[in-house]
C-alpha cells in the first residue's frame, strides 16, 4: 500500500462526498433560497428521478435520455404540486411543512403499493478501474464532474438568464418585483419545477449506484438539509462551499473512524454552524464580500 495510493483513495473519496451532498441538495436550496418552502417532499422527486430512469433504461432507452427523461418527470411532477398544493401555502412556513410532508407519506405509500417494496436496478456503466493496491468505479468518479457541471449551469441561469435576472428580483423583493409587471406567480411555478427537476436528476445520476425502494428519498434527505442548513439559502455562495467542506469533514472522519463517524460529524458541524452563523455560511460570504 503506497502513500500515494491512499491520497488518491482520499481525493477519489472527497470527490464522491462532495458530488453526493451538492447533487442532494441544490434542488431543495433552490426551493426554498427563492420561494421559503421547506420541502420535506425533496426525497420523492429524488425517488421519482430514479423510478423513471430505471423503467426507461430497461426498456431500451440510452442510459442519458432515460436520466433526462426521469428529470422532466420529477419536474412535471413539481408543477402539479405546486399549482395544487404549495402556491396556497406561500408565507405560511409551517403549513408548507406539514403539507410536503404529507405528500411525502402519499407519495412513499402510493410507490409502495404500486411498484412493491423493490425494484431491480440497472448496472453501473464504465466499469471500474484500480489505483495501486485500490479498485475505483469509473461512473462515481465521473459524478464529481457532473456535479461542478451542474453548478456551472444553474450559475449561467441565475446571473446571465433574464429567467435569473427576475428570480433574484422576486427574491428580493417580490412585491415590488410584481408591481414592476413581473409574473411571480409562474416564477414561482418554473422554480419549484426547477428543484424539483434537479432533484429528480440527483434520483437519476445515482439510480445505477442502488436499489430502487420507494424510502430511497431518506438516503438523501438528510444530507440535503445539513448542506443547506449550514450553507444557507444561497446555492452558489452557500450550498457550495457548504458541501466542500461537509465533505472534508466526512471523509477525514470516515477514514480515520469508519462511516458511522462521518455522519457525526456532518451533524455536529449542523449544531455548531446553527449556534454560530443562524444564516449559515452563505451570509457570511455575502458580508465578506
Amino acid at each position: 500500500m503506497t502513500a500515494l495510493s491512499v491520497l488518491y483513495s482520499v481525493i477519489y473519496q472527497f470527490g464522491d462526498n462532495f458530488a453526493y451532498l451538492v447533487l442532494a441538495a441544490l434542488g431543495l436550496a433552490v426551493i426554498f433560497g427563492m420561494m421559503g418552502v421547506i420541502n420535506l417532499a425533496h426525497g420523492e422527486f429524488i425517488m421519482c428521478g430514479a423510478y423513471v430512469t430505471i423503467i426507461c433504461a430497461k426498456r431500451g432507452i440510452p442510459l442519458p435520455i432515460a436520466m433526462l427523461l426521469g428529470a422532466l418527470a420529477a419536474a412535471c411532477a413539481g408543477v402539479v404540486i405546486e399549482r395544487l398544493v404549495i402556491r396556497h401555502l406561500y408565507n405560511r412556513l409551517f403549513d408548507s411543512v406539514v403539507a410536503t410532508w404529507a405528500i411525502s407519506l402519499i407519495v412513499q405509500q402510493t410507490m409502495l403499493l404500486v411498484a412493491g417494496p423493490s425494484m431491480e436496478g440497472i448496472s453501473t456503466p464504465f466499469g471500474s478501474f484500480a489505483f495501486g493496491e485500490y479498485s475505483f468505479s469509473t461512473y462515481r468518479a465521473v459524478l464529481p464532474v457532473v456535479a461542478l457541471g451542474v453548478l456551472g449551469a444553474l450559475y449561467w441561469l441565475f446571473f446571465k438568464s433574464n429567467y435569473g435576472v427576475c428570480a433574484r428580483a422576486t427574491i428580493q423583493n417580490a412585491n415590488m418585483a410584481q408591481c414592476l409587471g413581473l409574473r411571480t406567480d409562474h416564477l414561482y411555478t418554473l422554480t419549484f419545477a426547477l428543484g424539483a427537476g434537479l432533484a429528480g436528476l440527483t434520483g437519476a445520476l445515482y439510480a445505477p449506484t442502488m436499489t430502487a425502494v420507494p424510502t430511497m428519498g431518506t438516503n438523501f434527505i438528510v444530507q440535503a438539509f445539513v448542506s443547506v442548513v449550514v450553507g444557507g439559502a444561497n446555492v452558489i455562495v452557500g450550498t457550495t462551499p457548504a458541501a466542500a467542506i461537509l465533505a472534508v469533514i466526512q471523509t477525514a472522519l470516515t477514514a480515520s473512524y469508519g462511516q458511522l463517524f462521518g455522519q457525526i460529524g456532518l451533524l455536529l458541524t449542523v449544531i455548531v454552524v446553527i449556534r454560530l452563523m443562524p444564516q449559515g455560511l452563505g451570509n457570511l460570504f455575502n458580508r465578506t464580500r
